[in-house]
């Protein structure tokens, strides 16, 4: 059994008499639904995916067609899909060979993979395991199996009786379905009309309406819109009829239509609209991975397979463009004006500074890209994890201090890093600046991928559902937009020439550039103080004040530079074994809810006041009938920063919000949540910022990763 916090699916056997050769038996996939909660039929209708069955049989054993309940219909805003709620048995019969003959217990495995959605889409898989026994039968759940098997379709016969057609107008755009045969309690009754041939007439709503199913003597007809995104002209149509409100044998048909007339020209958009919206729905493809069955892995993969190469290509672009715009970010900058200040020193020749340049370049790349795969192989294992996580372990935070700290003293002529590393690998660095360049590559995207710049939250989303060999390019097209600028410098000597002569102001730069990076770690221990408390931000300021001492003393001439060495050294060990101490603590309720307003805890929220976010939070919102704004945040990322201090914190805005009576809720993502993960799954994003907008039945909005006043007013109007 597989339980999530959405479906507990089960896996039953159905077999009697027991397996026995030359007869048939059944498997069924028992999903009971949580409330609001529902997976798909074999036609989705307009958004969603087919549950899919994957089975591993001994020999002698076959699977056969599944055999799909009667959906419902399940309104989504406009739009109208098909699937189940509550409990729903997805019955496969089973043949067995005429010469099969069983000694041992049979084992089957079935992988299945299920997209659950309410509002939001989570694409959900499972492995089950089912043994049965060579002699003797199974039947534990035989009412259910019974039930389902008597109420599946009946049908009703095609050519050459003409009990069912399907008329093309005359421009095509509608299709007139005519039944006759019906048996005679029908009469009268409303039907309903599910067509099993998908991507074919619109499902929407409106479409159902406008459809004007009646009845004319024994004949019952309906009037279908075709969709303007239909990908076929086929020959034939098939469609399942049921009586409204009725379920039982003899209360559902399976009806096959020839169709008669021309269709129009196919349209030659690349991607039909509603499988766009699905394609687009699944991006996260792994949602939160239950605890106990390891239930939520990768789904989307297979779906995304499939995407064309514009929807790919686009990723890479924007992958690309979010990485050129990662270089003005404020703790990338100095590492970039360091190295392009490095053209100005003598003793360079040119081909060195290319070299620098692809060096630099390669380091980027390759980081980008084994942090892309570290990522998504962790989140393979289960690991609730998106763009940024290493930012949300505290023990990261505080060692990037800790080098920012050093660099910021290095730059400011306190030390060199030579004094503290054996003589042949300074010479080495001298000698080969690519190897210095190399590492400012890695340094540069250690401190630059925490944050989602314009154009790559898609991007993120995307790559986190596809399979590596898609993903990997689009995390490497970001690395090479982080690398351009520096890459373009290198090959480019004008950009040498324009830097003035080599002098004493090169030192004076040199020194200037310390304080930016002083700037990032105090920037990085607000992060701390975020995580862990003031206590945490305390220590780690004291362990850097110790480490800035040690540095200090290990510059001195003569004897008391030991001592001072030794003070120093044992002053770091015992602060740092205090600050290892407060890192492992989680963090204080004040320190987490610092980021929303002191009465987040209330259950009401009142417009224009942040309040906490959490699923239960949400969902009380929109059951109220209420717009709501959510704010997907951490305290390590600058642009979450820059947004909420300019665009959120506009009085215009704010305003507008109060007027609308808009609840706003932050979901603080600073240390790993993952509630937080899989509702930003849900939304196509691996990082943040994001800026959604939810309203009560229809899909949220997802807005840009830098939002204008005028972007989010129109949202809430929507």
């Amino acid at each position: 059994m597989v339980q999530t916090p959405q479906v507990r699916v089960q896996l039953w056997a159905h077999a009697p008499k027991g397996v026995i050769a030359g007869q048939t038996f059944w498997l069924g996939l028992e999903l009971a639904h949580q409330p609001h909660w529902h997976t798909y039929w074999r036609n989705p209708g307009d958004s969603g995916l087919p549950t899919q069955l994957s089975w591993t049989l001994p020999a002698g054993l076959s699977a056969q067609e599944l055999l799909w309940p009667v959906p419902k219909k399940i309104a989504i805003g406009s739009l109208t899909n098909y699937g189940y709620e509550n409990k729903a048995l997805l019955v496969v019969p089973i043949r067995v060979a005429a010469d099969f003959k069983a000694t041992t217990p049979l084992h089957i495995q079935l992988k299945a993979q299920w997209l659950v959605c309410r509002q939001e889409c989570i694409p959900q898989e499972g492995l089950f395991d089912l043994t049965l026994p060579a002699q003797g039968g199974t039947a534990p759940q035989s009412a259910a199996f019974e039930a389902a098997l008597k109420a599946q379709p009946a049908i009703l016969p095609a050519d050459p009786r003409k009990l069912a057609t399907a008329t093309l107008t005359e421009k095509g755009t509608s299709l007139s379905v005519q039944v006759t045969g019906l048996p005679n309690a029908w009469r009268g009754r409303k039907l309903q009309l599910f067509p099993i041939t998908a991507e074919i007439v619109v499902n929407t709503l409106t479409a159902e309406q406008s459809a004007a199913p009646q009845w004319k003597g024994g004949v019952w007809s309906a009037q279908l819109t075709v969709s303007a995104d239909r990908m076929d002209s086929p020959a034939q149509l098939q469609w399942l009829l049921t009586m409204d409100e009725a379920a039982g044998p003899g209360s559902s048909f399976e009806i096959t239509t020839p169709v008669s007339g021309t269709w129009p020209a196919v349209q030659t958009a690349p991607v039909p609209a509603a499988l766009t919206q699905a394609l687009k729905a699944n991006a996260a493809a792994n949602a939160t991975t239950n605890a106990q069955a390891g239930a939520q892995l990768p789904m989307a993969a297979a779906p995304l397979s499939r995407m064309t190469s514009t929807l790919w290509l686009g990723a890479m672009l924007g992958a690309f463009l979010g990485g050129l715009l990662l270089n003005l970010m404020p703790c990338v900058f100095p590492v970039l004006a360091i190295k392009v200040l490095g053209f100005a020193k003598p003793g360079h020749s040119r081909a060195e500074h290319h070299w620098a340049g692809w060096s630099y370049t390669a380091g980027v790349v390759l980081s980008f890209v084994l942090l892309g795969a570290l990522m998504l192989a962790l989140r393979a294992g289960g690991s609730q994890l998106g763009w940024g996580f290493q930012l949300q372990s505290p023990g990261v935070v505080a060692g990037l201090a800790l080098l920012f700290t050093l660099l910021g003293l290095n730059l400011s002529g306190w030390f060199e890093f030579g004094q503290f590393v054996p003589s042949r690998l300074a010479a080495l660095q001298h000698r080969h600046p690519a190897v210095d360049a190399w590492w400012s590559g890695v340094l540069a995207v250690v401190i630059a991928s925490p944050c989602t710049a314009p154009f790559m939250g898609a991007s993120l989303g995307l790559a986190i559902g596809l399979p590596a060999w898609q993903a990997l390019p689009i995390f490497a097209a970001m690395g090479l937009g982080l690398a351009l600028p520096y890459l373009a410098a290198s090959l480019w000597p004008a950009v040498a020439r324009a830097l003035p002569k080599p002098g004493a102001w090169m030192e004076v730069m040199r020194r200037l550039l310390a304080f930016p990076m002083f700037a990032t770690v105090i920037w990085l221990l607000w992060v701390l103080g975020q995580q862990t408390g003031i206590d945490g931000a305390m220590g780690l300021l004291s362990l850097l004040l110790a480490v800035s001492f040690l540095v200090w003393a290990w510059s001195l001439p003569g004897r008391a530079r030991w001592v001072l060495v030794a003070l120093g050294a044992a002053l770091m060990l015992w602060l740092g074994n205090w600050v290892i101490h407060n890192l492992r603590l989680p963090a204080p309720q004040a320190a987490s809810a610092s980021m929303v307003s002191s009465d987040a805890t209330t259950t009401a929220t009142t417009s224009g006041t942040w309040q906490a976010w959490s699923p239960t939070a949400l969902q009380t919102q929109l059951d109220a009938g209420r717009t709501v704004f959510v704010d997907f945040t951490a305290a390590w990322c600058v642009t979450c920063q820059y947004n909420k201090k300019t665009t959120l914190a506009d009085a215009g805005l704010l305003q507008t919000i109060q007027s609308r009576n808009v609840a706003l809720l932050r979901a603080d993502w600073t240390r790993q949540d993952p509630a937080i993960t899989q509702a930003l799954n849900a939304l196509g994003r691996s990082g943040v910022p994001v800026y959604a907008v939810y309203a009560p039945g229809r899909a949220p909005v997802v807005l840009s990763e830098l939002p204008s006043v005028a972007e989010i007013e129109e949202a809430l109007r929507q």
